[in-house]
């Protein structure tokens, strides 16, 4: 059985998929969380591939970094200064062999995930 991590992005404030956002990926490495990989959104708010697909897969907690504030700023949003969101970690238990999409729904002052298939 395969698994993968995916992620998409839509930007709640202009109703559209949030390009150009950078995202990282980490994995808890003992007591920290150890920087296993980044990517970015394209044009649709998805990244060009899955996050972690088959053997890179593990079971094992990992932490998704969304920058946020960085996109935000670019498309030209009226931000107070410091923004109230920079970036947005989200947390999740993986475990090998399945599949998972981690959807981000988000304004500059908000946002939502679930486990979306």
């Amino acid at each position: 059985m395969s698994g993968k991590l995916s992620t998409h992005i839509l930007d709640n404030y202009h109703g559209c998929p949030a390009p150009n956002v950078d995202i990282e990926l980490h994995q808890l490495d003992g007591e920290s969380y150890r920087l296993i990989g980044k990517f970015r959104t394209n044009q649709e708010g998805r990244t060009d591939s899955p996050m972690l697909n088959d053997e890179s897969l593990q079971t094992s907690p990992y932490r998704l970094v969304f920058k946020i504030g960085a996109y935000f700023k670019e498309t030209g949003v009226s931000l107070p200064e410091p923004a109230f969101l920079e970036n947005i970690s989200i947390d999740v238990n993986l475990r090998a062999g399945e599949s998972y999409h981690v959807p981000l729904l988000c304004t500059p002052w908000s946002y939502s995930t679930y486990r979306g298939s």
